[in-house]
This record gives C-alpha cells, structure tokens and sequence, in this order.
C-alpha cells in the first residue's frame, strides 16, 4: 500500500487550520457513515469510516499532527494510532480478495483521496520500499552557514555479477512451491485491538519474487540471494537556512529489494539548544548585557558575537536610556533563507547590570551617585497605620503560591462535604 496523505482523506491542503479540519471531518463522516449506504456497500462503507476518524484523530490534535507531519506513519509510536488501528492495514482490507478491489475513480479505493493503489504491499507489486528515516543533530552555527557532511552508509545492494536476479548466467528459474510462485502467502494479521485481517506477506524462501533457482544454478557471488551488502560513502548537503525538522533525501540509498523501487535515506534534522540565540522561523534573539553606565550614558562596543564568528557592533548615544527588557531589533542580521540572499531579524533584549554591593560600599560611592541621578517626584503613600516589615533579598517567584496551609487548593465545594451516611449535610440556622 503507497502512502496514506490525512490531509487529502478529508480534501484538505497541509496548512488547513483546525476549524477546517473539523467541517472537513463532519462532512466526511456523514458521506461515508456506513448506514447512509446500501446494505451490500455498508463493509466497503465502515473501512472508510474509519478511515476518515482516524485522519481526523491525527491531524485535529496539534502533538500527533506535527508528528505525522514530520514522519508520516510509518514512523514507530507515531502519528496516530495509539496502538488501536493501522491505517495501511485497515485500508488493505479493501483489496483483499474481498470483491472490493479494483474500484473505479481513486487508483483502487473509488471515492476515497489521498489513498494510492495496491503496490508493495500486494503480490507482485512493483511498489517502492521502505525509506530510512534517521536523525541528524546539528547545530545552529552550522544551520547559519550550511554544511557538507560524508557519512559512511552500509546497505543490501543487488548483486553486480547476477544483476539482482539470484541465478547465474542463462540459469532459469523455476516457480517457487511455497507460495506457487505468487511471492506472497496468506495469513492472518492483527491491525488493531480485536480486528484482525487476512493479508498477503512476503514469502521467506523466493524473497517475494515467486521465482527460486536450483542450488547448482544459484549465482556463485551473491549464493542466490540476490542482494549483497555494501559500504559506501554518502555526502550530505544541508543547505544555509535550514531548520529544525527540515528534511535531507537521498533517493535511492535504502536497501534494495527485488521487483521494488528502493527508497530513499532520510535524514530529519535536529536543532541543537544554543547557549546565545534563541531562533524562530528566520529570526534570531539573544540576551545583552550593559551596565548601569551605559545604559544611562551611552556607548559604541561590540556586543556580541554572531554565529559566523564576526562581531556584532553598536552605538548607542548619550543623551538617550536603555532601560531593563528593552528590546532592540537590527535588520538583516539573522538567519538566512534557503536559496536566498535574505535574511531574517536579530532582536536584542536588554539586560542592565547594576552596580554590585562591593563597589556600592565604598566610601562616597552612594552619596555621589545620589547627588547625579534625579530625586523623586512621585508623591509618597500615606496610610494611617505603618508597618516596618522585612523582606527576603534573594526570593524567587517559583516559590509563588506554595503557602496554602491545606496543602493544595484553598477552595473547599461544602456541597461534596458528606456526612458519615453519604448523606449531604444541611447547615443549621
């Protein structure tokens, strides 16, 4: 079975928004619910049914729907299934012998998009095997200025002296008896919590080819087996710009496999934590610290270092403040985009650095610094009674909210409160 596209099951783009995914959903249910169907069509009708509930089980949930969006099912504990229901299986039903096959309109599963035909996972079927997804780490400098990676690959390749096909030269093979030469045998497989369904797997002896060779006439490289394991060396190019979750395909470097079309290695980039910047999408932020100094007086120095090495320089002119959490934005300077000369923002928030206790404790430090800066001019609070309290320098705002003496939520619903005889208890006048 070719890949399941969720987003054209409900005849939705990739960048459908929740509220369409749910009006999608209900119009679907509605045309597929299998008592809106004729008897005869009502079992071709339920798979469909829950084909379109578990599109919308995964894309209506925002933790699954980035999942699925980053890997597809065929990822292990992915997208959707919650364990219950594959939806490769569940559709596979449909071209089970079962006089459901076959059907006009969508390559095999009339009225049903985003469903491709029966290909790998049929006899004989010239489908495409499974892509190789891995995650590569990378960090935000090499994100900033692209990289060229090599990495040593090892993979099943066909056999160059027998060209895949297993025999020797002019040997012809003969029908497999396992499988009566279909390459497939059928069998029963679990697809979800009480569901079972008759499928079509590979046979163990032809390899899913239907064709075995005598021992004599077996290719002497490769003993018959048709794949030979090889070690090559792949480079990798990820392009300046790129992004976490972005993915690099290699077409054609899985595994090959005979009467399929080889997939791909796919490597899905991970963004490393950065100590400085913090990105998103093509912007950059980072944390700059001033001092008392020169956030009232001004000055030019450079203040950071950006992920290319160069430093990254300002002037900021007297007569004018910084104040704490300022923020300020520099153009063009943050990351760039892919196969463009663009480049996004680099926003910097301002932390101010005041003086430290030590040089606050010298003499005429204070005194002198009180003399320079403006007095007060905000009128003071008067209340009738005073209270002189203490207060703790070094507190935290995590600690916020932890003095309830119940030990948990203050609020008390007195309805809930029962007496002894499960009886709820009136108050007394």
């Amino acid at each position: 079975m070719s890949a399941v596209n969720l987003y054209e099951v409900l005849g939705l783009s990739s960048t459908c928004t929740k509220a369409e995914i749910k009006k999608a959903y209900h119009k679907a249910a509605l045309q597929h619910h299998p008592d809106k169907v004729p008897e005869a069509e009502r079992e071709e009708a339920g798979i469909r049914f829950k084909v379109v509930s578990q599109a919308y089980e995964v894309l209506y949930d925002d933790q699954k729907r980035a999942h699925y969006d980053r890997f597809g099912l065929d990822e292990p504990n992915g997208a959707g299934m919650d364990g219950d229901v594959d939806l490769e299986d569940l559709l596979a039903q449909m071209f089970m012998g079962g006089g459901m096959s076959g059907m006009p309109g969508m390559g095999g599963m009339g009225g049903m998009p985003g469903v491709g035909s029966f290909g790998s996972g049929g006899p004989h079927g010239n489908g495409r095997g499974k892509d190789v997804v891995q995650e590569y780490d990378i960090t935000l400098e090499e994100l900033y200025k692209g990289k060229t990676v090599k990495l040593a690959s090892t993979r099943n390749a066909f056999c160059s002296a027998c060209k895949g096909s297993g025999g020797k030269d002019k040997a012809k093979p003969r029908n497999c008896s396992t499988c009566n030469g279909e390459g497939y045998v059928r069998g029963l497989r679990q697809v979800g919590r009480g569901l079972m369904t008759q499928d079509h797997v590979e046979c163990g002896n032809c390899k899913a080819t239907g064709k075995v060779f005598k021992e004599k006439e077996k290719c002497r490289k490769c003993k018959g087996e048709r794949v030979l394991e090889e070690k090559k060396m792949l480079e990798v190019y990820i392009p300046r710009g790129s992004k976490d979750g972005d993915k690099i395909v290699l077409e054609g470097e899985a595994d090959d496999q005979p009467n399929m079309e080889t997939g791909s290695i796919v490597f899905v980039l991970q963004e490393k934590p950065h100590e400085i910047f913090t990105r998103a999408a093509a912007d950059l932020s980072a944390h700059v610290s001033v001092t008392l100094s020169e956030a009232l007086c001004g000055f030019s120095r450079v203040v950071l270092k950006h992920l290319d090495g160069r430093g990254i320089s300002i002037m900021h002119p007297r007569g004018k403040s910084l104040k704490q959490g300022q923020v300020l934005k520099i153009s063009g300077e943050g990351m760039p985009y892919k196969k463009s000369d663009h480049r996004g923002d680099l926003y910097l928030t301002i932390d101010v650095e005041f003086p430290s206790d030590e040089w606050l404790s010298q003499p005429g430090n204070v005194d002198n610094l009180q003399a320079l800066l403006p007095k007060p001019t905000a009128k003071p609070l008067e209340a009738e009674v005073v209270d002189s309290v203490e207060f703790d320098p070094t507190a935290s705002m995590e600690t916020f909210g932890e003095a309830d003496e119940e030990g948990g939520s203050a609020w008390v619903d007195e309805e809930e409160d029962d007496d002894d005889d499960g009886q709820a208890q009136c108050a007394q006048q």
